[in-house]
């Protein structure tokens, strides 16, 4: 089912230099410095309970181009909000899905699928409908085999450094127990604030009161609240923590005086019973964002937590979905930002401070050449995040590289990251990058751009070792 020169360049001389460069990096471990796993899978060590639930449910590629072709989202598990009816059986799931296999055709999802279907779970048996219910038993056959469970397969797949995303709020319960257990993995937690420094979340003030009452700090102060925030950073960094990350819908920075920035926070702390018009309050809860955001990375370059910012998504686009389904459901949009406009205030007051790394995503493609890579080419606290999301992909991924190395070279760049729901699809979306970047790199070299020792020092650490620095992983 796998050609073994797959994603790699049609050229054969080409090919034969990436095939190459390949076979150095295949094997490497892997380091996963942001995904969405839950710890509690590593804590508790259980099995995954069924392969539709693990692979169309939860992923939000599946649900999106289903939906674009009207299959309803509770034909593939998803459940209504306050519906307490049990969810469609996975095996119909998984029948659902496979009579649309044809639907992703060329696009990654497929490339990963088959990977995990093939390379990880053994199934040599293509899918489609006529043998939906062949892949479903024998997937989770394999899934109720103890060589399947989180742990062995974290080993098997060679993972080194495996980090988590995790609300400010979360008791970080599972990550306690790993760091007491004696299993030698290393999963950590990744901090991500958004739920408390967000005042148009309709929970707002209520998050503010719980991180009062998790870390004994005052958060009716602005004082108190910072207090708050580096406490909540402390118990992650404790549990192994060296990031953070940030969703913003724009990259907008704001250097208030403590004085303004203490002011602002009263007014967005108090709600909207304070005389504020309506334009008053969007624009005072845009404001706090970009003052939180420079907050934030001020107290990265005190404390030596990575700083994520991933910026350019219309969160929730489709209001009857997320009526029905609430967030995460498949509708959220890239849109446009400006990276040198909003950064000018962050980048002014930090830019050079030594202790500092603020790492750089984006949906925007055209932001590449004409905005990222200069400013990761100067600022020395800039690095950037590879192609994300809707750009996780073969072409996204060239178009990156093609975009941005002439600028801001490979080591203004951290690697890859895997931003996976599924544990099971790691190993699938690191072959993709690192077939990418093979074919990138022995392009270079048939250009004469590079020779062939430095196109395998740079495709290892392309594979692994950026990823490992700009993460401050030891491996």
């Amino acid at each position: 089912m796998l050609h073994p020169d797959r994603l790699l360049p049609a050229d054969p001389g080409v090919r034969r230099l990436a095939r190459a460069l390949y076979e150095r990096t295949r094997d490497l471990p892997i380091v996963s410095p942001h995904g969405h796993l839950d710890p509690a899978a590593f804590a508790d060590d259980a099995p995954v309970d069924d392969i539709a639930h693990e692979l169309v449910s939860r992923d939000h590629y599946v649900l999106r181009m289903l939906h674009s072709q009207g299959v309803p989202l509770e034909a593939l598990g998803r459940r209504p909000l306050g519906d307490d009816a049990p969810p469609t059986p996975g095996r119909e799931v998984w029948h659902t899905f496979a009579e649309h296999w044809h639907r992703f055709r060329a696009t990654p999802t497929r490339q990963w699928i088959e990977h995990t279907l093939g390379e990880v779970l053994g199934i040599d048996v293509p899918l489609g409908p006529d043998t939906a219910d062949d892949v479903y038993d024998a997937a989770n056959e394999r899934l109720a085999d103890p060589a399947y469970r989180p742990r062995a397969l974290y080993e098997r797949f060679g993972l080194e450094f495996l980090a988590t995303t995790d609300a400010a709020l979360d008791p970080l319960e599972a990550h306690a127990r790993l760091r007491d257990d004696r299993w030698p993995g290393r999963v950590v937690p990744t901090f991500r604030p958004d739920d408390v420094v967000d005042p148009d979340r309709p929970d707002f003030a209520a998050n503010l009161d719980r991180l009062a009452d998790l870390t004994g700090e005052d958060t009716g102060s602005w004082d108190g609240y910072l207090a708050a925030l580096r406490a909540r950073r402390a118990a992650f960094a404790d549990l192994g923590a060296t990031a953070t990350d940030h969703g913003p819908a724009t990259p907008t920075t704001v250097d208030a005086p403590p004085a303004e920035a203490a002011a602002l926070f009263a007014r967005v702390r108090g709600g909207g019973s304070d005389g504020r018009t309506d334009g008053e309050r969007r624009a005072d809860a845009a404001c706090f964002r970009g003052v939180m955001l420079t907050e934030l990375a001020a107290m990265s370059a005190e404390d030596g937590l990575v700083m994520q910012i991933h910026p350019g998504s219309w969160r929730n686009h489709d209001p009857a979905v997320h009526r029905r389904f609430g967030p995460d459901a498949g509708a959220d949009i890239p849109r446009r930002v400006d990276f040198v406009g909003g950064l000018a205030p962050l980048l002014g007051r930090l830019g050079h401070e030594p202790r500092l790394t603020v790492v750089l995503y984006t949906l925007d493609e055209s932001t590449y050449s004409r905005e990222l890579a200069p400013l990761a080419g100067h600022y020395p606290v800039l690095r950037l995040g590879p192609a994300w999301w809707f750009h996780d992909s073969p072409e996204g991924m060239r178009r990156f590289r093609r975009l941005v190395t002439e600028t801001a070279g490979f080591h203004n760049t951290v690697g890859f990251n895997d931003d996976a729901r599924s544990l099971l699809t790691i190993p699938a979306r690191h072959d993709v990058a690192r077939r990418i970047d093979a074919g990138f790199l022995a392009e270079l070299v048939a250009e004469h751009r590079l020779d062939e020792a430095e196109a395998a020092e740079t495709a290892a650490d392309l594979a692994v070792g950026l990823a490992r620095r700009a993460f401050r992983v030891d491996p």
